[in-house]
């Protein structure tokens, strides 16, 4: 089985539509694909519509939270969508970004870089706005060649020279309200150096005592040495491993299914989960 367990469409900040996702996905050759846009579900009901036969449907959010001043992501897979302490916060989320967007938007203004409000909502669309919109308005203008590149301390980074912050959730209250979902938490890129500060190991020791189920090990932004260190540490924190391509379209250069989660450890996330259920394809 081929299982890439973090996407993300336009319901949040990808380029691919929900539907487009899961035929790109069944193109891919995978077999198991976990929608997760940030902070939203807004994609679920077109990617169950559109399912194709012989691929099954994984589905979740990435949940923006904040510990000790550094921003991180959290994996949320098989939650029930309409548990409404969970839904309550995603939508605070997602209220407060498009004033955080408007803000980035200002702060490059005033770094000399013409960007303006209406290409960042232009390219958002119907999505959730975040970050990567930015980062591709500054793409389109030529200040920087990839959206990637707009990531870093000169831009758009955690606590870069345009970066500015929105409500996020503390990851403890994330896990708490995950579980009480019937969901399963699973930390994402916890050693993407590149996005700024991280996450000490401390601190994920005290998330795994606290519930957290895994942490995201194979990614594009994690090279050989972050991979041993993270197999290492959930070895010794007894935490489950899980890899993915955190695909965005063409906002990356990253495809389908070109990291991936072993068999084992989906059986064990969907067998934690009680929320939701994965959906098999029909042919849709």
């Amino acid at each position: 089985m081929r299982i890439d367990l973090h996407t993300h469409s336009t319901a949040s900040d990808g380029t691919d539509t929900p539907a487009e996702l899961v035929r790109n996905a069944a193109a891919a050759g995978l077999d198991v694909v976990a929608l997760t846009d940030h902070d939203s579900v807004g994609g679920y009901a077109e990617a169950k519509a559109a399912l194709p036969a012989g691929l099954t449907l994984v589905t979740g959010a990435e949940l923006s939270c904040r510990v000790g001043g550094v921003s991180m992501h959290m994996l949320a897979y098989l939650f029930d969508p309409d548990e409404p302490e969970l839904a309550r916060e995603r939508e605070l989320v997602r209220d407060d970004r498009v004033p955080r967007a408007r803000s980035m938007v200002a702060k490059l203004q005033e770094l000399g870089v013409p960007v303006t409000w209406e290409q960042v909502a232009r390219i958002a669309g119907d999505g959730a706005v975040g970050r990567p919109h930015v980062a591709a308005a500054m793409v389109e203008l030529g200040v920087v060649e990839t959206v990637s590149d707009a990531f870093t301390p000169q831009w758009l980074a955690n606590d870069g020279r345009a970066y500015a912050e929105k409500h996020e959730l503390d990851p403890f209250d994330a896990i708490r309200l995950v579980k009480a979902a019937g969901g399963v938490t699973v930390f994402a890129h916890p050693l993407a150096v590149k996005r700024g500060r991280t996450i000490p190991e401390s601190v994920i020791a005290e998330l795994a005592a606290a519930g957290l189920d895994g942490i995201e090990v194979d990614h594009m932004e994690h090279d050989d040495a972050a991979r041993a260190r993270l197999r290492g540490l959930a070895a010794d924190l007894g935490l489950l491993t899980t890899g993915s391509s955190d695909y965005h379209g063409s906002r990356k250069t990253v495809a389908l299914g070109a990291y991936t989660t072993d068999p084992e450890i989906y059986g064990e996330i969907v067998r934690r989960a009680f929320g939701a259920f994965p959906v098999p394809g029909a042919g849709g």
